[in-house]
């Protein structure tokens, strides 16, 4: 079978397995054992699947999945998230565009504490929205605030998708955690710009802005406690990690003691809440345990195939043109970030890709913070967008008019942030350089 037919049959199998409803992980496995049947026979695929699953989930870098998880959850389920906006709501003594400014910081804050952009996004659409909408943002605008300050947890560590990059590479995560503080802020700060421009250019200038409103209240012990949480997760994440004084793996099981702690002080602890929380935590690990089983099998495949060989033939000539090389996986992996789950397309994608990277001499390091910004802009564009559609469920407001301002932010972060990072790497490569050891 000729290299282009090859790759062609295996896209389609992917397409027909996706439009018949089957899991991503499912898909990952089917094909993987399928394809190592046809390419021997199905006794190497026994052998794999005997030993492979165990292999690739026994792996130590991979407990600071449940250990941030459960982190979220805690932090989530304690309603951090609505004391956090009550107290942005507070200070921005009814400015607008304060407001819709430091709510992008304030999600972007939560939702690297929490990891969870749908999480986040959904939080943020039932309670920020109904108020940024109260002082005057159109509600598409107030809804593609609140999705995509939950997007940013794609970048902003302690990011699933990077812990992912960084077992699968085997890139230190705790460089990885570094390299991507910059471009996430970076990210943010450009969210932050784009909220202004819309809302001023979007605004109707005949309508009073209204004053704060007083029924919105919060205790001063619990925004002690949300200031001291705030501080402590990014004292620990960050400073901890920086100075060499915990590991990212360290850094989750001290982050999630902590939430668990805070949650107890606002008196969130109950049955319910600890039976949610460990429920919702042992589902999304065991859907990433899956997928990283599937992505194995597929892995295996994919050598036997000598897929990766194949591919480099295909574009040897691009290889000496790096920056063409980076332009096309940057656009192949935004085309799977539109359509696919974060997770499944880092652990589907790199096993085929990692070799063209390290050929074309592109530096691994970086392009894990590249591709997380680009799961970012995924995140809010159509036609999935999982955290526009969190915010347009909790908020009421339909995803299809948030799409709208939602992919004009992902466009001016493509512009602005991967045109900065492709022109000045040292955005991404140079905090890890500094990083106590």
């Amino acid at each position: 079978m000729s290299d282009p037919l090859f790759l062609l049959s295996i896209l389609c199998a992917f397409l027909i397995l996706m439009a018949a409803g089957f899991h991503i992980h499912s898909i990952l496995l089917g094909i993987g054992v399928i394809g190592l049947a046809l390419i021997q026979d199905f006794s190497i695929a026994s052998a794999f699947l005997r030993s492979d699953p165990f292999g690739q989930v026994a792996s130590y870098a991979l407990t600071t999945i449940p250990l941030y998880v459960i982190m979220a959850q805690f932090i989530l389920k304690s309603g951090v998230v609505q004391d956090a906006f009550i107290m942005v709501y507070k200070l921005s003594k009814g400015k607008p565009t304060v407001l819709g400014a430091m709510t992008v910081v304030i999600g972007g804050f939560l939702g690297a504490v929490s990891g969870s952009g749908a999480a986040t996004a959904a939080s943020l659409g039932s309670v920020a929205v109904p108020e940024l909408r109260s002082y005057g943002f159109r509600r598409e605008l107030a809804g593609a605030i609140a999705a995509a300050s939950g997007s940013l947890s794609g970048i902003i560590p302690p990011s699933i998708i990077l812990i992912l990059y960084g077992v699968i590479t085997e890139t230190p995560i705790s460089d990885l955690f570094m390299a991507a503080i910059i471009p996430g802020v970076l990210t943010m700060l450009v969210f932050v710009g784009c909220v202004i421009v819309m809302h001023r250019r979007g605004r109707d200038v005949s309508q009073p802005v209204p004053a704060p409103s007083s029924e919105i209240r919060i205790s001063a012990r619990r925004a002690i406690t949300v200031v001291m949480v705030g501080v402590f997760m990014f004292s620990l994440i960050f400073g901890g990690i920086y100075l060499g004084f915990v590991t990212p793996t360290e850094a989750g099981a001290i982050g999630a003691l902590g939430a668990f702690v805070t949650a107890l002080v606002l008196g969130k602890v109950n049955r319910s809440f600890m039976a949610s929380s460990v429920k919702d935590t042992a589902t999304v690990t065991g859907m990433i345990m899956l997928i990283l089983i599937g992505a194995a099998i597929f892995g295996r495949f994919v050598s036997f195939s000598l897929l990766p060989r194949r591919i480099l033939s295909m574009i040897e000539f691009l290889i000496q043109y790096p920056s063409v090389v980076l332009i096309i996986l940057a656009v192949v992996f935004f085309i799977l970030f539109m359509f696919i789950e974060g997770t499944a397309v880092i652990l589907m994608a790199l096993p085929v890709v990692l070799p063209v990277i390290q050929k074309a001499g592109i530096d691994v390091l970086w392009f894990g913070v590249f591709i997380s910004v680009i799961c970012t802009l995924g995140l809010i564009t159509p036609p999935v967008g999982l955290s526009v559609y969190s915010a347009a469920g909790t908020s009421g407001v339909p995803a299809s008019s948030i799409f709208g301002p939602a992919t004009k932010m992902a466009v001016a972060v493509a512009v602005f942030v991967c045109g900065s990072m492709i022109v000045f790497p040292e955005l991404a490569t140079w905090l890890p350089s500094t990083v106590s050891r």
